[in-house]
């Protein structure tokens, strides 16, 4: 049995390589082939376009993907949504796809952009955006650089955006949200319906889930005497409640837990001054909930 996922070639290329990384499966890509290898002899990766990863899924060409939710939407084709990533190419957030205008227009709001030109990739998903709303407009395909397009190929664009930096820097103001995405597993029907298949996808989607879970936090192990440690746990700030076990001399408790790393640096000393000892931090690869 073998699993055959698509990776997502592209803006979030490097961040999903990373992400495997992490999650203990290095994937291996090579810059003259779209074929990738990995630690796991069942599972073959390709490496495939967002905008084109749940045209295959559905087909069945691949059993599973990563990709935007907005590709999914775009696309309007029926695959199962294994999990939600929270990442994108510079960040941990959700992506936004806007629709924003010149700074020196006049349009406040999207009825005020009736009869006239859009300019996106997301096209379904725009001109459903605008009907739904009563607009009459004409929504054309970009093939890229669309920031640059008003005001004179397109009165407004809808593009994708993580900071607004781009947009600003383009001399363009966010009129409103038109969708918000993030990356998710999708899978094949049929693969998700056969158990081996989908036992393999679930558990990819587990690991990759604590692989991102474990990004930006810090394990941290310390030994208290029992007198103190009301006085630590009143420091630590935990996923849910930290360890606590005992050590060989009775009078001592080892504590372990897990905390955003950028806490650390006020945390550890005030755990010094609740009496903590042999204060250790440590990285993490993965955390799963």
């Amino acid at each position: 049995m073998k699993i055959r996922l698509g990776i997502p070639k592209g803006s979030l290329q490097d961040a999903t390589l990373q992400l495997f990384a992490q999650a203990g499966l290095p994937i291996h890509t090579s810059s003259r082939s779209y074929f990738a290898s990995t630690g796991d002899p069942e599972i073959e990766c390709m490496l495939i376009r967002a905008q084109e990863m749940a045209r295959y899924v559905e087909h069945g060409a691949l059993d599973a993907g990563l990709t935007g939710l907005d590709w999914v939407v775009e696309s309007g084709l029926e695959v199962v949504t294994v999990s939600d990533l929270i990442y994108a190419k510079q960040s941990r957030e959700k992506v936004r796809w806007v629709l924003a205008v010149p700074e020196s227009s006049s349009y406040s709001k999207p009825q005020d952009l009736s009869g006239k030109i859009i300019a996106t990739e997301l096209v379904n998903v725009t001109r459903n955006y605008f009907s739904s709303r009563g607009v009459d407009v004409r929504v054309e395909f970009s093939w890229g650089a669309t920031e640059v397009k008003p005001p004179m190929l397109a009165d407004a664009i809808v593009e994708v955006t993580e900071t607004g930096s781009s947009l600003r820097a383009n001399h363009l103001r966010i009129m409103d949200t038109v969708l918000e995405s993030n990356t998710q597993i999708i899978a094949n029907k049929t693969a998700w319906a056969d158990p081996a298949k989908r036992r393999k996808i679930e558990n990819l989607a587990l690991m990759l889930r604590g692989a991102m879970e474990a990004k930006d936090r810090v394990g941290l192990m310390l030994n208290v005497r029992k007198e103190d440690l009301e006085r630590v746990l009143g420091v630590l700030p935990a996923l849910k409640r930290p360890t606590i076990s005992t050590l060989s001399d009775p009078e001592w408790l080892a504590v372990n837990t897990v905390i955003e790393e950028s806490l650390a640096w006020e945390v550890i000393p005030r755990l010094k001054e609740a009496n903590a000892q042999g204060i250790v931090e440590y990285p993490l690869n993965k955390v799963v909930m």
